[in-house]
């Protein structure tokens, strides 16, 4: 018995990292495997009637130390990952996958699920329970439950090699990304980039002990060199090893593993009844086929397009002008941009970081959230942390009981992956009378401080921040009966609603003087500075546009088909791209062997999610901006029928209770400027 197989002595019964040993994780997950066995046992063997208490919540509220441990290993395999984690969680993966077919291939199981489901109308079942009903039926027909036991052999066969492809591509992913080192010896390398900038990399060369600048694959070093770095040169180099990750032909090379993946995910659908991948998704999503997401898609596609084109044009012009450019290519794209910006609005990031310190950007969106949903943020140091840096918070409302808990960690490190994301150590749940609350966390890779200077954001890491922030209100405010049903347990396609409608704060004049103060005088940032953050928002937006339904159009391009034709992972890429290339192909790059949302995270037939949930988002601040960006009974009506309601209901049925209309499409238009207002 392991310290992760009891339950945790310590305050609010948060995880106990510093205790935990790497050798604890493979035991520990076999004794809980072995006990959530025991579990299913007591339910199958029940000898009374099926009952929704005796089948479906006991189900549901199986296996709960196994899910604590299964959060606790796979976050910090995302946060602070090493060679002994890794190969921990190859070993581990194909054990939980068995486990899961255990369970959804478990005939005795499912009869009893079968028979409440059965007679479900007979049950007088709230909301809530009808949903967790629902959903649990479906866990088991949508995975093979109803199929014959050959067909179950292969669906377990499919599931373990997906497991294992999947962390096989996230790692060869991080360490492309860590291999990267463009070592600058000579000052003209680097001209042009912020000092902050060339500070961090003289810095990090000096801590690996060169002299220079090192600049990395990493956001915080890769972003600012690709805007703000003169030489065009060294842009192409460090573009083409960030375009070329996990696409060189070597032991790191994932072009295997994302034609296996995407063969598996259709071979797995074609089993369980589907027409592909895409199909099988979709059914669970607010969208409910691929059919409605090439729509969605291309109508987009077709208002963003000439604005894109227009755009571009403009960017080849400007770029000819000032430095004689013939061809645009993808290094230039940033720094272009950059000094067009800047050109066009009098606006750069260098003029905006000093109003964004780290701290006072977290103190803001604290104060946002407390005006908006009345609750506190009080930084503790009784609770364990994985890594020094990360910052550890309690959160009350206004009578002091408790809402949350919340880890906050922001810069990037060599076990880290790239990208920021929120995630749940805890889920809320509601059991014997109890609310049991969250634990809940987000994860960034920002700029550090330097000898001279604290981490000052760029306005991007700014709405990032806040994006994050969302996901973790949506977490921290659940208020559910069940865990499953429980905060961000929600259709894919409305999940990004409560993190992207949080970023609108960002460009509002109200909250920006709340936290936007320069680091070293203290003034608030000037109107002046404020106004062309909003003019400038929707700059280049037509390009955006293109470049994120270019995204999820190759989503649906690997799992809204049969794969198997496909030999070339390159030649495929390029196919669905045709409609949304501006910019010339760079040979030695491939987008979907590093694409890791849909590759290894959750984001498969998924990743037009995020331009869905902006439609939600645009649609939702237009009420806001109606009323007043702090109207208490806006506020409220998200509150009580988004944040805290996860997905006990049909998503549009709680948007509509919120909004009291569906939302608009026009609403991201106008807010795009792709339409007038």
């Amino acid at each position: 018995m392991t310290i992760l197989n009891s339950s945790f002595n310590t305050p609010y019964q948060t995880a106990p990292f510093s205790k935990i040993k790497n050798e604890d994780y493979l035991p520990a997950f076999k004794q809980a495997i072995s006990d959530a066995k025991s579990e299913i046992d007591t339910i199958t063997e029940n000898e009374k009637t099926p009952t929704f208490e005796n089948t479906i919540e006991a189900l549901e509220f199986s296996g709960q130390q196994l899910d604590r441990i299964s959060s606790i290993f796979f976050n910090l395999n995302n946060a602070e990952t090493n060679d002994d984690i890794q190969k921990i969680a190859q070993a581990v993966s194909p054990l939980l996958s068995e486990f899961s077919n255990d369970i959804t291939l478990n005939e005795d199981l499912f009869k009893r699920v079968k028979a409440v489901y059965d007679n479900r109308k007979n049950l007088n079942l709230n909301t809530e329970q009808k949903t967790l009903l629902d959903k649990k039926y479906k866990s088991f027909s949508r995975n093979g439950a109803n199929l014959p036991e050959d067909k179950k052999k292969q669906l377990r066969e499919i599931d373990k090699k997906l497991s294992q492809l999947k962390l096989k591509f996230g790692e060869n992913v991080l360490a492309e990304t860590n291999n990267f080192e463009m070592h600058l010896k000579d000052e003209k390398d680097v001209s042009g980039l912020p000092e902050g900038a060339k500070e961090a990399a003289q810095q990090l060369a000096e801590s690996k002990g060169k002299e220079g600048w090192l600049i990395t694959l990493q956001y915080p070093s890769y972003i600012p060199f690709m805007t703000y770095a003169d030489s065009r040169e060294l842009r192409k180099k460090l573009a083409i090893a960030a375009g070329a990750k996990a696409f060189k032909g070597d032991a790191l090379d994932n072009q295997q593993n994302v034609l296996e993946i995407a063969r598996l995910r259709y071979e797995r659908a074609k089993l369980l009844g589907y027409d592909n991948h895409a199909h099988f998704v979709l059914e669970e999503r607010m969208a409910k086929s691929p059919e409605n997401v090439q729509k969605f898609l291309n109508e987009l596609l077709e208002k963003a397009k000439p604005a894109a084109e227009q755009e571009f044009k403009n960017l080849e012009t400007f770029a000819k002008d000032l430095d004689g450019i013939d061809q645009l290519q993808k290094w230039d794209s940033a720094y272009y941009s950059e000094k067009l910006k800047q050109k066009l609005f009098d606006l750069d990031d260098e003029q905006l970081k000093p109003y964004f310190k780290l701290e006072n950007v977290i103190d803001g969106a604290f104060t946002i959230a407390e005006r908006l949903y009345d609750l506190k943020f009080e930084e503790i140091n009784s609770i364990d942390k994985y890594h020094d840096e990360v910052l550890t918070y309690k959160v009350t409302d206004t009578n002091g009981n408790l809402i949350s808990i919340f880890y906050a960690d922001f810069f990037p490190r060599p076990g880290k992956r790239n990208g920021a994301w929120m995630t749940v150590y805890k889920s809320q749940f509601i059991k014997e009378g109890d609310n049991s609350r969250p634990h809940i966390s987000i994860v960034c890779n920002f700029t550090k401080p330097t000898k001279s200077k604290p981490s000052l954001l760029t306005f991007n890491e700014v709405t990032t921040l806040f994006h994050e922030f969302g996901h973790a209100l949506h977490g921290m405010l659940a208020n559910t009966m069940y865990p499953s049903l429980s905060g961000t347990s929600v259709f894919w396609d409305f999940v990004e609603l409560p993190s992207q409608v949080m970023e609108n704060w960002c460009y509002e004049k109200e909250a920006l003087e709340l936290f936007a103060t320069h680091y070293e005088t203290g003034e608030v940032i000037p109107m002046e500075l404020i106004e062309k953050i909003k003019a400038s928002a929707t700059f280049h937006e037509g390009m955006q546009t293109l470049r994120q339904l270019s995204f999820g159009l190759l989503d649906m391009s690997w799992h809204g088909q049969d794969p198997s034709s496909i030999t070339s992972v390159k030649e495929h890429e390029l196919k669905a791209f045709e409609q949304t290339r501006l910019f010339p192909d760079v040979a030695e790059n491939c987008m979907s062997t590093s694409f890791s949302h849909i590759f290894q995270g959750g984001y498969s037939s998924g990743y037009y999610s995020y331009k869905w949930a902006e439609v939600l988002d645009a649609d939702a601040f237009e009420y806001f901006l109606e009323q007043g960006v702090f109207n208490k009974d806006v506020a409220s009506k998200f509150k009580t029928h988004v944040l805290s309601q996860g997905g006990i209901e049909d998503p549009m049925v709680l948007y509509k209770r919120f909004r009291g209309k569906e939302p608009q499409p026009e609403a991201l238009l106008r807010r795009a400027g792709l339409i007038k207002k």
